[in-house]
């Protein structure tokens, strides 16, 4: 079929065009690490950029979807989750954090955990009002931030160890602050908030009256006895807390888009307003395979930690053999390293070289800052694969030398 040419349209159209569209959207680029995917994929690079396992989900998942569909449950769940989803996620909540939690009024399910914080941002947030947020900061807390009306107001984590500063964080919280986002185990640093630094946090929300946003989905990803405490369970939180999490990672289904969000009924059927209008509801019969997987036994979380902390170790020995300094995390599947022996000018100009010279993608440390400044000596590489990809990209990074900058593209 031979379509008709079209010229390109004006610059003065173009310009016209590009006035008329949402400043909120010129305040923020496109994905960084989906981009690194789709270079990933246009280079065939090792992926090692976007946090999705290259392995399979566990079986009994994967089978009770294949049935829920087979049993017709193919139309809409309930807008805010099916009930034995609801259900299960109350009884594992409660089991783990001590909390009795009503499936009816306090729970929702979302398209994903990132929908689940959007809707949970949508349902809080005023024009006027400020929301916290620790740097490095997983890509989407700004851009939800400033989607939802907030003003962001940054706090760093510095590294080795990924440790605020309590002066810092203090003055951090105004008369406009309306929420904290907290992630722990923390993406992309691998940092787990003690109890003392949530209890310093806790004070800080009491004091404000503001909510905790607390994105707990690498939960069950713990390294060197690492404790994960969800901010809920703490004395005068209940009740402020907004607490995300989904099936993704646990269980090895990005794909699958099934989140949901915990809090106080009165902030919950604001949540669920918006989450019905943003998508309806998510996937039924993955709803339903979700509530097989969140009643799996003990010794399942225990062989995920103990099988994602040898992958960490072989990553962790993968990169310090080609030159990185790392990080290690203690929590989640990423690790941050410093760039700074390779002599490039930034983590920009070295993650294109790994890509196309050396054939690895990783996420440059700038998208992770709010100043890109703040992360130029940092890439963050996955860990999330199994191990033949482990092997291809030692293979590959053997390639690397620390030292001058080789010859950038």
């Amino acid at each position: 079929m031979n379509l008709p040419k079209t010229a390109p349209a004006p610059a003065a159209v173009v310009n016209a065009n590009t006035a008329r569209l949402s400043a909120k959207a010129a305040r923020f680029t496109e994905s960084v690490i989906r981009e690194m995917t789709r270079l990933a994929l246009q280079y065939g690079a090792v992926n090692l950029s976007q946090g999705f396992p290259d392995f399979a989900a566990p079986a009994e998942i994967k089978r009770a979807a294949q049935e829920a569909i087979s049993a017709d449950i193919n139309q809409y769940a309930i807008t805010w989750g099916a009930k034995s989803l609801r259900n299960a996620i109350a009884e594992k909540f409660g089991l783990a954090n001590g909390l009795a939690i009503d499936p009816e009024r306090e729970i929702t399910v979302c398209c994903g955990a990132t929908e689940a914080m959007m809707s949970s941002m949508m349902a809080i947030i005023n024009p006027g009002d400020e929301v916290v947020v620790f740097e490095p900061f997983y890509e989407n807390y700004g851009p939800d931030a400033i989607l939802s009306g907030a003003t962001p107001r940054f706090v760093t984590l510095r590294p080795p160890d990924w440790i605020f500063d309590p002066g810092e964080l203090s003055a951090a919280f105004g008369p406009a602050t309306k929420a904290i986002i907290l992630n722990t185990p923390n993406n992309p640093t691998g940092k787990v908030f003690t109890r003392a630094e949530l209890e310093q946090i806790r004070d800080l929300c009491v004091r404000s009256n503001a909510f905790a946003i607390t994105d707990e989905i690498y939960e069950h990803m713990l390294y060197d006895g690492a404790e994960h405490i969800s901010l809920a369970s703490l004395e005068g939180m209940r009740e402020r807390s907004i607490t995300i999490n989904a099936l993704s990672k646990t269980y090895s289904v990005t794909g699958w888009r099934v989140g949901w969000a915990i809090a106080a009924a009165e902030v919950t059927s604001a949540i669920r307003k918006v989450h019905d209008f943003l998508t309806v509801g998510a996937a039924a019969p993955l709803q339903e395979a979700g509530a097989v997987a969140l009643r799996f036994p003990p010794s399942y979380y225990e062989t995920l930690a103990r099988e994602y902390a040898a992958r960490r170790d072989r990553m962790l020995e993968i990169l310090s053999r080609a030159g990185f300094r790392c990080f290690r995390p203690r929590g989640a599947y990423y690790i941050m390293t410093d760039i700074s022996a390779f002599g490039f000018p930034d983590d920009i100009a070295f993650a294109k070289y790994l890509v196309k010279e050396i054939g690895v993608a990783a996420v440059p440390g700038s998208s992770f800052y709010n100043n890109p400044a703040d992360g130029r000596t940092h890439l963050r590489f996955t860990f999330c694969k199994k191990d033949a990809t482990f092997q291809a990209a030692a293979e590959r990074l053997s390639k690397l030398q620390a030292g001058p900058n080789p010859s950038p593209k």
